[in-house]
């Protein structure tokens, strides 16, 4: 089969429901959202005169999905001229829609006997040969197709997305018996390219694979706290980053989900795994069935569960859950030296090992709780995945751990996890006794470049597989691609001609030793290089901007030279980008903020991951930009009002102000495009994994054509310009909703916009523009102001001090 999906059907408009819809339709594919018809009109329908015939009554609850998603935070829109891709209808009115869809994906509640109502609906009405699916996160395939049509088990299967569906990347496929093995092999690549989707193949076992592991998790840790005697805070504090877990830790992902779901899921454990040896883990702790009955299910009811959101004294107030009087009292200060030694270390396994193996009453916790989700995880193989990696990816990508048990184990070691069980009286598992005998005592070895897990049938270590058309940095490091490297920044080739500079910095923040490195661009065609790829794999920045620690010393100490040295070099480095002899294809994804931001604006092209969040963000910090951002953000957004239509002769200037002035932060690519951020031929990569294949492939098309170019010239409306967006900022004063030095720095930022003492019939060379805007620059680091903005950022954020 020839697997092609241009219309997709999602039943159920809830939030798991917009929100799939939501993703897809952001993807670019047209969906249809069906829902049940009401039965009754809500008051705000009375108030309106509508009836229950009314399309808007009958599509109800199908448009209220899409409205919450429009309303969603974090957004369910990459933007949200994406909702235009979806069509509200009913099931009774709209059924037919069905018999064009390529996928249809079921969603409604986790009921079987009404989903296989809607799967019998879905029968009669679809088209031969479209695939029909499940998001059930627990029920068996296996009971779902029973009595179906033997051609739609053959396409019939599971695909479990993870709530927000935009940001999780995790997509667990579960096959039946029935199921194509053809059409699923290329609807996972699809799945992966297309939706941008990490792939995991789970059993048809209770809950799959990642919730699996998960409410283990979280019910296990619930024992150790009481023994412990632990509070709510204490325990999240314990089981967020400083052990490789998310900020949301254990009980706030709780009140996330909501307590509902979470009982939902694990009973569905305990009622469908009779055989799992730990089996009476996952009977809810009493707390749960508590606060049930109170109706404290987390965010879904009023932000209260195990958190509590109060406003004290006109300010927010978050109280947590006293387990052992069920009332919500405010939050004690946790601190255990163990936590404190890991606030500034950034490798997450060296975090993890000095909580574990700590001994205060945190490590004591840390170890008890963890080292019982290793050992879970090696009696799980091959019950709900056939190799370690399925379980260590669902683990990272749908409940957002910094690393899978299986690579917790190797970062633990996992000679001193089984020392240390045997000397506690605990069995250790067969499947790591098996890798300490038969293996090289760690469940990943790598092998020329190549990452290599245990394989336990084989016994003995498999090669990844990695998906076709991906490009990974590490193998080209361990095979000598490194061209040159100094502290924050590489330079690797990526073969076929073409060069990649890698920034490698905490939050990989911009320094000297990379603006160095992009100099040596105008060198990079006569030594035989077709062009070069700006990019890097950092897990939660391109680039967060200029070393603020540096700025920060420079400014301290007065060295105007200094600062007007670095302003100048990234002037100077970024229009060598913009106008050289080989084009430069910027590769952004995460936080591209600031100098991230410039550096990005000043490609030849740009191939940004669909989850790149972009913004000039200076006047934070009391500055503007100062690397050619105030002056190629004019020239971008002239562009944008360019493909628009007229809006004044001077309407991007306005657009450029509002921009930095009031840091506008687009939260994807999409919006950076509908913005101006990025150019009209600017291409988006939707799963970052192929983002710098995607990049290279760039540069090589364009290097086919490519020859250098000349500066450009604008036109600007000087002092008129000036004055009319210092008279806008004023009123914004006068209403107080900017303060002094702010407006003082719009002043600022509005003359260099403007072009100074330009007149609107001159042209400005690029080079008098940043003139002007280093010019500023220089002058609003002078400033107290700005010493003490820096000062505060930098204590706000420790890890940027070094």
């Amino acid at each position: 089969m020839s697997l092609k999906i241009e219309k997709v059907a999602v039943l159920g408009g809830g939030v798991m429901g917009s929100g799939i819809a939501a993703h897809i339709a952001g993807c670019g594919i047209p969906v249809y959202l069906l829902d049940i018809v009401p039965r009754e009109l809500s008051e705000e329908e009375k108030q309106e005169g509508l009836s229950l015939d009314h399309p808007k009554v009958r599509n109800r609850f199908a448009l209220g999905g899409v409205e919450t998603a429009l309303k969603a935070r974090p957004a369910a829109f990459f933007s949200k001229k994406d909702s235009r891709l979806i069509r509200c209808g009913n099931y009774e009115d709209n059924i037919e829609w069905l018999g064009e869809a390529d996928w249809i994906i079921e969603v409604v509640v986790e009921n079987l006997d009404i989903k296989k109502k809607v799967f019998a609906t879905v029968a009669e009405h679809r088209k031969k040969g479209s695939l029909v699916t499940s998001n059930t996160s627990g029920l068996f395939v296996k009971d779902m197709v029973e009595g179906m049509p033997e051609e739609m088990a053959r396409n019939f299967f599971v695909t479990h997305f993870f709530n927000p569906v935009r940001y999780m990347h995790l997509l667990e496929i579960v096959a039946g018996e029935a199921t194509d093995r053809e059409m699923l092999a290329e609807f996972a690549p699809w799945s992966d390219r297309v939706l941008g989707k990490g792939i995991v193949y789970g059993k048809d076992t209770p809950n799959f694979v990642a919730n699996r592991i998960g409410v283990y998790g979280i019910l296990g840790l619930m024992h150790v706290m009481e023994e412990m005697g632990l509070s709510v805070e204490q325990v999240d504090k314990i089981m967020g980053p400083a052990t490789g877990r998310p900020r949301s830790a254990a009980f706030r992902t709780l009140d996330m989900v909501g307590l509902d779901t979470f009982i939902h899921v694990a009973d569905n454990v305990y009622d469908g795994a009779p055989d799992d040896e730990e089996r009476e883990v996952f009977k809810p702790h009493p707390v749960f069935y508590k606060m049930q009955e109170k109706g404290w299910l987390g965010d879904k009811t009023g932000r209260v569960g195990f958190y509590k959101v109060v406003k004290k004294d006109g300010k927010k107030e978050i109280l947590s859950l006293d387990l052992n009087t069920m009332e919500h009292t405010p939050q004690q200060k946790v601190r255990y030296p163990c936590l404190g030694k890991v606030r500034d270390i950034d490798d997450p396994g060296e975090r993890i090992k000095t909580v574990v193996f700590a001994q205060d009453e945190a490590g004591q916790f840390a170890w008890k709780v963890i080292s019982m989700g290793l050992v879970y995880a090696c009696a799980r193989i091959p019950e709900i995945a056939d190799d370690i990696v399925n379980i260590d990816n669902a683990m990272k990508w749908g409940f957002a751990w910094d690393l899978g048990p299986f690579e917790y184990w190797d970062v633990l070691g996992v000679k001193e996890v089984a020392d240390r069980l045997s000397s506690e009286g605990r069995d250790v598992p067969a499947l790591a006794r098996e890798v300490l005998e038969k293996g090289e005592g760690s469940f990943y070895v790598r092998k020329s470049g190549i990452l290599h897990h245990w394989d336990t049938t084989s016994k003995s270590y498999k090669p990844g597989s990695l998906p076709g058309g991906t490009l990974f940095l590490q193998p080209l490091k361990d095979t000598g691609k490194v061209v040159k490297k100094v502290s924050s920044a590489s330079l690797i080739d990526l073969d076929d001609g073409v060069l990649l500079l890698e920034f490698h910095a905490k939050l990989n923040v911009l320094d000297i030793d990379i603006l160095d490195l992009i100099e040596q661009i105008d060198s990079l065609k006569p030594k035989g290089y077709k062009g070069l790829v700006v990019g890097n794999e950092g897990l939660q920045a391109f680039s967060a901007g200029a070393n603020l620690f540096l700025l920060f010393t420079a400014i301290a100490q007065k060295q105007w030279d200094v600062l007007e040295k670095m302003s100048r070099q990234m002037q100077d480095v970024h229009m060598s980008m913009l106008h050289g002899p080989v084009p430069v294809v910027v590769a952004p994804h995460d936080l591209t903020l600031g100098g991230g931001m410039e550096v990005t604006m000043h490609g030849t092209a740009v191939q940004a991951a669909a989850e790149t969040y972009m913004g000039l963000v200076e006047p934070g910090v009391g500055l503007i930009p100062g690397g050619g951002g105030c002056k190629e953000m004019l020239f971008h957004k002239k562009a944008l009002t360019d493909r628009k239509g007229p809006k004044g002769p001077f309407a991007f200037v306005q657009q450029a102000f509002e921009a930095i002035a009031t840091v506008k932060i687009a939260t994807s690519a999409k919006q950076a495009q509908s913005w101006g951020y990025l150019g009209e031929n600017d291409r988006i990569t939707m799963n970052k994994d192929y983002l710098i294949a995607d990049a290279k492939k760039r540069v090589l098309e364009l290097a086919e054509t490519h020859e250098a170019t000349e500066p450009r010239t604008i036109s600007l409306p000087g002092e008129a310009g000036r004055l009319a967006l210092e008279y806008g900022v004023e009123q914004m004063a006068r209403r107080g909703l900017v303060t002094e030095y702010e407006q003082f720095m719009a002043g600022k930022l509005a003359g260099v916009l403007t072009g100074g003492d330009t007149h609107p019939t001159e042209e400005l060379t690029e080079q008098q523009v940043l003139d002007l805007e280093r010019e500023v620059f220089l002058s609003l680091a002078g400033e107290k102001k700005t010493f003490e903005r820096i000062q505060h950022m930098l204590m706000k954020n420790k890890p940027l001090r070094n």
